[in-house]
């Protein structure tokens, strides 16, 4: 599978670019890739879409944030392509008005419709709405991935009527206004001309079929507020702000259509010890001073539990003491694993601010000692290990 472009290089700017300058580079390149203009080019196609992809995800600045801030694996099937995949009728149903703004909605004097297959389209499949809810996390289940069950109130197909929304379970009849088709021609002037632009049916929202005799549990929608226990796989390695999509599992669309997906939103609990940095896990560890002139063992919090490890004699402060394997899963876009973090210990020495007599009198016979006293140690690597 060929490794996606960046967004921005698609649409030909900078990452600073705002919003107008993303919308114009847009329209030049839809123009540009336009089916109609090229007709028969598969090459000009897939770009006219990939540009479309790319609009989708930086037109919309909650996208475009978590774009820039995990890439393409940020995005995690919860944009509107979904990855790639989509087809022309997904462009269009997506950005129909925009391209009716432009001159560009519609059939194009028959461009569009070869691609809707047979000139003029069909009943609209109505599609649910995505949900978003939040998973708090904590670093133990990241570290191995988790199985949750959460309570999502959302609309279901109607057990009355089997979500037809008709009372006596009928399809419902022709309309009249499409005759079944589920979409309208009418002529609009555009830049390239007098245009037929398909439209959705505005009876009974392009469906095609009108019920007469509704469901009176549904009121003839097709579907009903209620609640279900969704089970949701939560990957290792994972990290705050990424969105996991289940598919399927959002609000059910009227009359038998495709539901929509349920749309996580991972939230990191604050660990007591432990600090995340991607992979790596961060111990800040205070020694008392004789342990860190004589050194000794200590014990060091991990996910898996407390270890033991040894201190060398004069451990200064300032040093970072690693251990290999102890951090995080690391995890590409598609949640494979390829490595494990490290635990990284920063070594600090406490030094007290008040001592008794005894303690101060034994302190004071160590100070002229050769041994305790700075003289010749290598000021600049010390400073740099305690302040980096």
């Amino acid at each position: 599978m060929a490794e996606k472009r960046d967004y921005y290089e698609v649409l030909g700017v900078e990452k600073t670019a705002s919003a107008e300058d993303i919308k114009k580079a847009y329209r030049k390149k839809a123009i540009q890739y336009h089916p109609d203009k090229n007709p028969g080019d598969k090459e000009a196609e897939e770009k006219f879409k990939e540009a479309a992809e790319a609009y989708e995800v930086l037109s919309d600045p909650q996208k475009r944030q978590r774009y820039d801030q995990f890439g393409h694996a940020g995005m995690g099937g919860a944009g509107g392509f979904s990855g790639g995949g989509f087809s022309m009728e997904d462009i269009f149903s997506q950005f129909g008005d925009l391209f009716e703004s432009w001159g560009m909605g519609g059939s194009m004097g028959g461009g569009f419709s070869s691609f809707f297959g047979g000139g003029g389209g069909g009943r609209r499949v109505r599609r649910g709405t995505d949900l978003r809810v939040k998973v708090r996390l904590t670093l133990e289940e990241i570290s191995t991935g988790v199985e949750k069950k959460i309570k999502v109130r959302k609309l279901v197909s109607c057990p009355q009527c089997s979500g037809t929304g008709s009372a006596d379970g009928r399809e419902g009849d022709t309309c009249p206004t499409c005759h079944g088709s589920g979409r309208v021609v009418r002529a609009q002037r555009s830049m390239f001309g007098m245009m037929q632009v398909q439209e959705e049916c505005p009876t009974w929202h392009g469906e095609g079929k009108v019920i007469r005799n509704r469901c009176t549990h549904c009121q003839g929608e097709g579907v009903v507020r209620d609640e279900e226990i969704v089970t949701i796989k939560i990957p290792a390695g994972v990290a705050g702000g990424m969105q996991i999509p289940i598919q399927g599992k959002g609000n059910a669309a009227p009359h038998g259509g495709v539901p929509g997906d349920l749309l996580v939103l991972v939230e990191e609990e604050e660990h007591p010890n432990l600090v995340r940095e991607g992979a790596d896990l961060v111990y800040n560890l205070l020694l008392d001073m004789p342990t860190a002139i004589l050194g000794g063992q200590v014990k060091i919090p991990t996910l898996t539990g407390d270890v033991k490890i040894t201190i060398t004699p004069g451990t200064q402060p300032g040093k970072v003491l690693r251990m290999r394997g102890k951090g995080l899963p690391e995890i590409d876009q598609y949640a494979r694993q390829y490595g494990t973090g490290d635990l990284l210990i920063n070594v600090g020495v406490y030094i007290p601010e008040r001592l008794n007599k005894d303690e101060k009198e034994l302190i004071e016979k160590l100070q002229d000692s050769e041994n305790i006293r700075p003289g010749n140690a290598d000021k600049k690597n010390f400073f740099k290990n305690l302040f980096g």
